[in-house]
């Protein structure tokens, strides 16, 4: 009877998992990186931008043009040299000798944005103001290295733990960053009426702040298959590589496609919904902050509930019911009316957000042999950045086409979306159940 007393609970156990100091200290990276994701890429640069060019209905859809451009141009950098980075991984065996450096870029460009924010120069240049047009360009230098940085973070997790635990991990490390999000916007309160740029230089503290844990405490594993003397562009010789051997690797090449699809989606919505509640549905800055915290625990919720269901029903179902909940939280959003519809769709988008990095990071892991895991991760990165230039170009040319019809203008745009998650849901549909690589 003692000894069974002794006995460590499952529950017990998997406490003692998620607070191990490796993946305590990855977990807080995540909140790290959200911090930075929530406030300046969905919120205050938005509002920002809102409150610098937005006066009117039209002006309104010519603002969402700028933002949705701004995040397209990031994306483009990003479709250029995220596959390299995987290349690198499996070249090197290191993650963190890249991944800090690029996370302190992403850093001070965003506490550039608080400096110029805060300046008006009195310059103008082709009608805008110096000042905001420097914003908008560090705003793409931190968004590039911000997701560059998270090419070689999302690699690491096959390194903290055993593959049959990853799913669990990967629920608990986005489950943290969403908490992330909550302390992010403790900086609301120092935002004045019109000073959303108030929020970017206290953003950067934060986010480098909450990064240190991994910085000094996670540790490259060894490994004996680095190649040396090879030039940085090279890289994409063995990208050319992979693409040929596509058949040896039909399903995880198949899920990136039905994951262009989702993410184009996903990334789209993340950097207009803010304007989006305001402009169509009438919501203020400081009910969009609540419906964002609201969308927030929604993220944390979802993200522990579907580590454990993407651990029982495999990660390709999972990934279903997750485009699924996307596709019905999409359509509220378009149709909503009041402000109740899109509180519905905003809680239900937060559950798909969260749980969407839970079972894909999970089925990459799954599905890549470790030799060519880093590679894979680069052009999982790849697959969703194209999709980022694509959907916010699609939502901004919209907006900018059918601008004199207002607020309609955004449905259109937002609809579009609709069509992209039932495209990946079908290819997930058709896809067939995975096989684990040993």
């Amino acid at each position: 009877m003692a000894q069974l007393e002794r006995k460590p609970s499952k529950a017990s156990k998997r406490a003692s998992l998620y607070f191990t100091l490796p993946i305590l200290s990855w977990a807080l990276y995540d909140f790290a990186n959200t911090i930075f994701s929530s406030n300046i890429n969905t919120i205050f640069f938005p509002f920002y931008i809102q409150e610098a060019i937005g006066d009117n209905e039209v002006l309104d859809q010519i603002a969402s043009t700028f933002i949705s451009y701004a995040n397209a141009a990031a994306s483009l950098l990003l479709v250029l040299f995220s596959p390299l980075y995987g290349v690198m991984i499996d070249r090197s065996g290191k993650k963190k000798k890249y991944m800090i450096p690029f996370t302190i870029i992403a850093v001070g460009a965003t506490f550039m944005m608080g400096v110029f924010g805060n300046w008006d120069t009195g310059s103008t240049w082709g009608n805008l103001p110096v000042s905001l047009g420097l914003v908008i360009f560090f705003f793409i230098i931190a968004k590039f290295f911000y997701h560059s940085s998270l090419v070689f973070y999302d690699a690491m997790i096959g390194d903290i733990g055993k593959k049959e635990d990853l799913p669990l991990i990967s629920g608990f490390g986005v489950a943290v960053g969403y908490i992330g999000t909550l302390v992010g916007l403790a900086v609301y309160p120092i935002v004045g009426k019109d000073g959303n740029e108030d929020a970017f230089i206290p953003t950067a503290i934060l986010f480098l702040l909450f990064s240190l844990p991994l910085f000094f405490l996670y540790k490259d594993p060894e490994t004996s298959q680095v190649k040396q003397n090879q030039t940085f562009f090279s890289g994409y010789k063995d990208i050319i590589q992979t693409f040929r051997e596509m058949k040896s690797y039909h399903t995880i090449f198949t899920f990136m496609i039905a994951y262009f699809f989702l993410n184009d989606a996903i990334s789209t919505t993340i950097a207009m919904m803010a304007v989006y509640a305001g402009t169509v549905v009438g919501f203020s800055s400081s009910a969009f902050i609540l419906l964002y915290l609201v969308s927030t625990i929604s993220s944390i919720i979802g993200s522990f509930i579907f580590g454990y269901i993407t651990r029982a029903k495999g990660a390709r179902k999972s990934i279903i019911y997750v485009s699924i909940l996307l596709l019905v939280a999409l359509a509220t959003a378009v149709l909503a009316q009041d402000s109740i519809w899109f509180w519905a769709a905003g809680s239900m988008f937060g559950i798909a957000l969260g749980s969407l990095w839970v079972t894909s990071r999970t089925f990459i892991v799954q599905l890549t042999p470790e030799e060519k895991r880093g590679q894979f991760f680069g052009l999982f990165a790849f697959s969703g950045k194209v999709s980022s230039i694509i959907g916010p170009f699609i939502y901004g040319s919209i907006t900018l086409i059918f601008a004199d019809l207002g607020t309609m203008a955004s449905r259109l745009a937002l609809g579009s979306l609709m069509i992209l998650t039932l495209i990946g849901l079908i290819i997930m549909i058709r896809m067939k159940d995975e096989v684990q690589v040993q």
